[in-house]
């Protein structure tokens, strides 16, 4: 197999890297890692020698160029199919792609007003109305989905999938600002943050110089 290799931005801040790294680490796939810090001199033309979008992640496999998260984790699922990285029912997989699909496509009010920061602690910063349905419509998810598929273990579908990988900077997020939430969705969110890749991207992530976007 070619080289895998991806192009991250800082591990405090970039929760779009965080995905794909979470899925490659889950897989157990060899890679490189290249971290560009962001916000800084430079930054942009850096990323452009590995990205024509000009942004984090992508991922380099040979001559194929993925660049966009949740890509990347559909191809990580395929080069790895003995990860899980999608659960192997029919209609929990299609609930676990709607899902990622409704993850990586919304809650901008929440992404606006909460951005990642491993490092902090902001309790009740950010919230406004809209940020609190952003907050609801996740809890809503991750119940309705842990009551029909999350028997087994204490992830979304009882084991880790992509679409834990897609939801694990909120659960960062949630914990910087100290949101209260329902115990099946505490649970979860302790669950995700206390996986050994988690702690480890967090260790680097507040590691990190202290680059301010």
């Amino acid at each position: 197999m070619s080289e895998l290799t991806l192009i991250i931005g800082n591990k405090n801040y970039s929760s779009w890297s965080m995905r794909p790294w979470l899925a490659l680490k889950h897989a157990g796939a060899v890679f490189k890692e290249v971290l560009i810090p962001l916000y800084q001199p430079g930054a942009k033309t850096q990323i452009l020698e590995y990205s024509s979008s000009g942004k984090v992640p992508v991922l380099h496999h040979g001559s194929v160029v993925v660049w966009e998260s949740l890509a990347i984790c559909e191809y990580v699922a395929e080069l790895f199919p003995a990860a899980g990285l999608w659960p192997g029912d029919p209609a929990a997989r299609a609930h676990a792609r709607s899902i990622a699909g409704e993850m990586h496509a919304g809650f901008a009010e929440l992404r606006r007003n909460m951005p990642m920061d491993l490092r902090q602690r902001k309790p009740g910063e950010g919230r406004t109305a809209a940020v609190d349905g952003d907050i609801a419509r996740i809890a809503a998810i991750w119940q309705d989905t842990r009551a029909r598929f999350g028997a087994g273990g204490p992830f979304l579908f009882g084991s880790f999938t992509n679409a834990d990988a897609m939801f694990a900077p909120v659960c960062t997020r949630f914990a910087t600002y100290e949101v209260a939430l329902a115990p099946v969705c505490r649970a979860y969110v302790d669950a995700v943050l206390d996986l050994e890749m988690v702690r480890a991207w967090y260790a680097a992530g507040t590691a990190e110089p202290w680059y301010l976007p």
